[in-house]
Order: C-alpha cells, then structure tokens, then sequence
C-alpha cells in the first residue's frame, strides 16, 4: 500500500532547513503532489518533541504513513516506527543518544542559524531515555542509510540496532551523507513507495 503521508524528522541542533530535508521536500513536491509532507522544527525537549510529533501524525492513516528522520531524528523516527509499524527510513540514526548528547548539556547553538541559542537540559537525557523504543515489531519496512565514515555516531552501532532491517551501508560517507541527494535520494523515494 503506497504511503500518503510522510513525516520528515531533523537531527541535534538541526532543523526543516537541512540539505536532506530540503532535498526530500523538493523531490516529494516535484514527484508525489498529492502526498502530504510535514517536516516540523522540533523542540530541544525529547518530551516535547514526541509530543509535536504524536499530535502531528494523529490523524494519519498507520498503514499509509511513512517517516524518514536523520541522526536524533533517526531515533526518533525508530520511536514512531515501533508505535505505530510504518514505514521508516532512517540516515545514520542516533542509537544511544541519552549517552552521546550527554556531552552537550548546556547552551547550544542552532546549526543553520548561529544567532539562535536554545539550553539542552540535563533532564532531557533522562526524557530521551523514555523514547528508547525495543525492536521494531515490523522491520522490514525499515530501512537504514549507514555511513562507515560517520564521524559522530559508530557504524557498527548503527547496524546492529536494526537486524532485520534492510541496511544500505555506505563506504566512507559522513554523518551528514553529504551525497545524499545525488547517491541516495533514490533508493529512499523507492522504498518510502510515495502514492
């Protein structure tokens, strides 16, 4: 069944202005008019983010839904995947990231407009471990885009969070999957089977 909706969830410091994200609202515009595309900018709290996100996607429809979502958006998309058993790509998703953004606390800077400060707090390590989500109950119909030349999250990490899933990994590359567009892009649209 070919997915109508498509959610799209930015990384750590990172928002809806993204090469990735901006490279997958063109080509969904552009190839699939009629699908509805939401690609909203979250919040630092992972609480308040999985709640934007639940009230977001309501009113979708489970089985025709899709959700691609890049570093802490890959986890967070794992998260949606695992309550709601929809199609997922996820870009060199955070695994652990109530470990990895622990280094983080403090302020921050937004990564496509340094003017823009926001606090990440301590408690949102423990919110990110609430959203730890198990294996996914459907995964085959997830796919994860895996760059060994990840300089911020392990490869092998990556890889072994998704067992059952198909994983297109990638020689060298880096965190951002800088050739997304040009390398990618493609095989995502194919799997994500946009009406």
């Amino acid at each position: 069944m070919q997915a109508t909706h498509l959610l799209y969830l930015h990384g750590f410091r990172s928002s809806p202005r993204s090469a990735k994200a901006q490279a997958m609202a063109r080509a969904v515009a552009a190839r699939h008019p009629a699908a509805h595309w939401w690609c909203p900018q979250l919040p630092p709290s992972p609480r308040e983010a999985a709640a934007l996100i639940e009230a977001g996607i309501a009113g979708w429809p489970r089985e025709r839904m899709a959700v691609v979502g890049s570093s802490l958006g890959g986890f967070y998309a794992t998260w949606v995947a695992a309550r709601t058993g929809c199609r997922a790509v996820l870009l060199n998703p955070a695994v652990h990231p109530e470990r990895d953004l622990q280094k983080y606390i403090g302020e921050q800077t937004a990564w496509h407009d340094p003017q823009e400060r926001f606090f990440f707090r301590a408690d949102f390590v423990d919110e990110l471990r609430a959203l730890q989500a198990g294996p996914l109950p459907r995964p085959e119909r997830a796919m994860a885009v895996i760059a060994k030349g990840d300089e911020v999250l392990d490869w092998r990490e990556m890889t072994a969070r998704y067992p059952d899933s198909r994983v297109r990994l990638i020689e060298g590359g880096d965190h951002a999957i800088s050739d997304f567009e040009t390398a990618h892009l493609e095989a995502v649209l194919a799997f994500l089977d946009l009406a």
